[in-house]
């Protein structure tokens, strides 16, 4: 049927000019007299001569025949999706049932309108208008299909992450802009409206919006980004390039929100995010992290007791993992003291500053008790000659 829809006629027979309206020819559609044999001619030409005769045992026959077909199509794919686990293919039938009885119906319903005596331009009216409800009957059967076609998508993540049930309103959108689209470029054939106008305006006017929402279109890509890349996700501790530090709350197709420690909510910008070097302390096999404790250590220390009562202090702390095991390093000879740390793994990053803390008192504590001494930075003055006590009489002049 769309075929037909870009045949522009001239009065004779020739292309017609670029500066004269499209028209679309439907004489395609055709007389029932014209299909009949010859045999059947004379009876049709006696149903003609009853006023209203004829087309009403079209749309008679027009409504059989579309429940006809209706019912064998929805049958024979009803038979397939009853073999298949999923109901996807169910949804399918259930949304082109009604477009297919509705097409087959108007198709004779404008083989009746051509039956009677009505004027050229009142019946090319009414075909145009009845190719016009078909082709928005399909556009509302595409809607449907489009959103069971993305649902489908997401639900499927580990083929298709960038489709999830957080970009699906977006895809949708955007799917539904480009049926209408082709929606109403149908419609402009059907009716003789030149479309070269339209598209051109239209690209100028994406254009102007393109320019004046840059910013918005940056963040909204950006989103889009964030979600199908997944660098975190919901309920992890992240690290910005720029300090902000906190738990990510919501990814949004604009922003990003994050919860500091402070119970602070920062908002970020996707596009920021999208470019940004994230630290995801949630990231990795596992949500467990590794906290280091740093003390220094005076030289002449027992080092092997030293790293005996790290181990002790670690044992003895409420929340660092005792798989991985915690382990103690030394990690160099600084100025004025032995520099070691005291590893461990706690269960999740939120509970990295209480136990830090925990882990640095108790080890003051315990290296206060055993005679380990923390060094600190002091200076020693040394006076290599005391100045004269002698009084100088003062000088007169």
């Amino acid at each position: 049927m769309i075929d037909h829809l870009p045949e522009i006629i001239g009065a004779s027979g020739q292309p017609a000019p670029a500066s004269q309206p499209a028209t679309t020819d439907l004489s395609w559609i055709g007389n029932v007299r014209d299909w009949l044999p010859a045999g059947w001619q004379p009876a049709w030409d006696a149903i003609l001569s009853v006023p209203l005769l004829a087309p009403v045992l079209i749309l008679t026959s027009g409504w059989l025949l579309a429940k006809i077909i209706q019912w064998a199509v929805t049958r024979s794919l009803g038979g397939l999706s009853q073999r298949t686990r999923t109901q996807v293919d169910d949804k399918i039938v259930d949304l082109v049932r009604r477009p297919l009885f509705l097409t087959v119906f108007l198709f004779f319903a404008g083989v009746a309108g051509k039956s009677v005596s009505l004027p050229d331009s009142a019946e090319r009216v009414l075909l145009k208008t009845l190719l016009s409800l078909v082709i928005l009957v399909w556009t509302g059967a595409a809607f449907g299909l489009l959103h069971v076609f993305l649902e489908t998508l997401s639900r499927n993540r580990h083929k298709y992450r960038i489709i999830t049930r957080k970009t699906l309103p977006l895809f949708e959108l955007v799917g539904k802009v480009i049926v209408v689209a082709f929606s109403a470029y149908a419609l402009m054939l059907v009716w003789g409206i030149n479309p070269t106008a339209w598209l051109a305006s239209a690209g100028i006017i994406g254009m102007a919006v393109g320019f004046a929402a840059k910013d918005s279109l940056a963040n909204l890509f950006g989103g889009i980004f964030v979600i199908a890349d997944a660098p975190y996700k919901v309920g992890d501790f992240v690290q910005l390039d720029s300090g902000e530090r906190g738990q990510v709350t919501q990814i949004g197709l604009r922003s990003t929100r994050i919860l500091s420690r402070d119970d602070i909510e920062i908002t970020v910008p996707n596009a920021v995010m999208a470019n940004s070097k994230i630290i995801n302390e949630n990231g990795g096999r596992w949500d467990k992290e590794r906290i280091r404790a740093k003390v220094g250590v005076a030289y002449g220390s027992d080092v092997d007791h030293v790293c005996k009562v790290l181990l002790d202090v670690a044992r003895h702390v409420d929340g660092l993992c005792e798989t991985p095991e915690p382990r103690v390093r030394l990690r160099g000879f600084g100025a004025s003291s032995l520099d070691f740390e005291l590893l461990g793994w706690i269960r999740e990053p939120v509970l990295r500053g209480r136990i830090l803390h925990e882990l640095h008192m108790t080890i003051y504590k315990r290296f206060a008790t055993e005679g380990i001494e923390i060094p600190y930075a002091k200076h020693d003055v040394y006076i290599k000659e005391m100045p004269s006590t002698e009084h100088t009489p003062a000088t007169n002049t």
